[in-house]
């Protein structure tokens, strides 16, 4: 077990691995990509599931043409459309962007050159256009507010509507046609502690309450494609909120009899949420997150 002082210094280190450290992972990670493979599920008669490296793609097959959600790294695009090409061989229409973070957007500018437009929440464009090293190719050039609905010919559609202050303050959850399929983004990790980025107006609250807000929209049959994870349910996600509420609970019971943040992150979380740790979110980066929304 390690000690109160290298959980301190392990804390300290991966402090500093916040939303613009990801941007320099995402580089370094890149000449490894040739090894990455693009696997495709079969959610329903249109909607499809890729997973490689870094966010999972949803793919909607319309009458007139195809759309993606999110496009993981620039290094694996060939191989993404490749993937796509045998799913359909309709044009390529739409890119939607879930949120900002790099492994979901890096791919975009080449998808842009490969015909499509790519869609996003007004405060994606606004994080992109700050981030200096993004390929602006790849900028979204359809943003929305609140909700927006595109049509993809004939009646293949795709909703989507913003959620604020969960995840990230652009967080978006895409609804494909008639399909009974969502693509949550990173709203989902499944039995992962998720990220929540604080530092772009990612919120423990609204998390909570974006994705009950959600959940209470789907019905059992409702197959959800998540930020990251296998294919899921609503009971899956459901999970993830539940876990949420009763480690906040455990921290702030902690709290209360005196602990300090160092303490806290010692003694841990109960036993049950041990195989929720993760790389990039630890048991300890977690409480950490928890302890600074309590």
């Amino acid at each position: 077990m390690a000690t109160r002082m290298q959980k301190i210094q392990q804390w300290l280190r991966s402090s500093l691995v916040t939303a613009a450290a990801l941007v320099t992972l995402t580089v370094s990670a890149q000449p490894t990509m040739d090894d990455v493979e693009i696997k495709a599920t079969q959610v329903s008669e249109r909607v499809f599931m890729l997973t490689g490296a870094g966010g999972n793609i949803g793919v909607y097959v319309g009458d007139n043409g195809v759309a993606m959600v999110d496009a993981q790294y620039a290094a694996l695009t060939d191989k993404i459309a490749a993937a796509i090409s045998e799913i359909s061989d309709k044009p390529l229409q739409l890119l939607v962007n879930t949120h900002y973070h790099r492994d979901h957007v890096d791919g975009n500018a080449g998808f842009v050159e490969r015909g499509a437009k790519v869609v996003a929440h007004e405060n994606v464009l606004s994080r992109l256009q700050a981030d200096a090293e993004f390929n602006t190719t790849g900028l979204p050039t359809i943003t929305f507010d609140n909700e927006l609905v595109l049509k993809i010919g004939g009646d293949s559609q795709l909703f989507m509507r913003h959620y604020a202050t969960g995840h990230t303050d652009g967080d978006a959850v895409i609804w494909f046609g008639d399909e009974n399929v969502i693509h949550a983004g990173d709203m989902f990790f499944v039995d992962r502690f998720p990220f929540i980025d604080l530092n772009s107006g990612g919120n423990v609250q609204g998390f909570i309450d974006n994705v009950s807000a959600v959940i209470a929209e789907l019905d059992d049959e409702t197959k959800i494609i998540p930020g990251h994870g296998p294919l899921s349910t609503k009971q899956d996600w459901q999970r993830l909120v539940s876990m949420v509420i009763i480690t906040r609970e455990e921290v702030r019971l902690m709290q209360t009899e005196g602990l300090s943040a160092d303490e806290i992150v010692e003694r841990g979380l109960s036993d049950q949420w041990d195989s929720w740790t993760w790389g990039f979110i630890t048991e300890e980066r977690w409480i950490r997150t928890l302890l600074q929304e309590l």
